[in-house]
């Protein structure tokens, strides 16, 4: 079963959980970089036939991929760690499971956003998130 949070633990893991997010996110930037070059190179590499090679260069490139991605999958990790569900790195959208009536639900935050203002349910999504009000939080269970 997945850690469920109340809703101030959320908000106190919220500053960790955005920065881990942040690195994640330029991370995956930096990956992305790292395969365009390297792919562009191959290109080179057959358009030349293998001749004038920079063959460091490459083996750089291809080093940098390999450690974005190691420690993409570290930052990611990092997050699942703590209980929470990367929904949509594109967006930053971020998950804390909770109970909500005796159901399972999601508190619901993306980046960019200051604050945790949002759930849904398991099955909705993000497009049914809906937004955190004082009768939500009086129904949520604190165990």
């Amino acid at each position: 079963m997945a850690r469920l949070f109340t809703f101030d633990e959320a908000v106190r893991l919220l500053p960790r959980v955005r920065e881990a997010l942040r690195q994640a996110i330029d991370l995956r930037l930096e990956h992305q970089q790292a395969e365009q070059e390297i792919s562009a190179a191959q290109q080179r590499i057959t358009m030349l036939g293998g001749a004038l090679v920079d063959s460091r260069g490459f083996i750089q490139v291809r080093a940098r991929q390999e450690a974005s991605m190691m420690q993409l999958r570290q930052t990611l990790d990092s997050i699942h760690e703590l209980g929470c569900l990367v929904k949509d790195l594109d967006t930053g959208v971020v998950d804390f499971p909770t109970l909500h009536r005796g159901r399972e639900v999601c508190l619901c935050w993306r980046l960019g956003e200051a604050e945790i203002g949002w759930w849904h349910g398991t099955e909705e999504g993000f497009a049914g998130r809906k937004p955190i009000d004082a009768e939500f939080l009086a129904e949520l269970s604190t165990e």
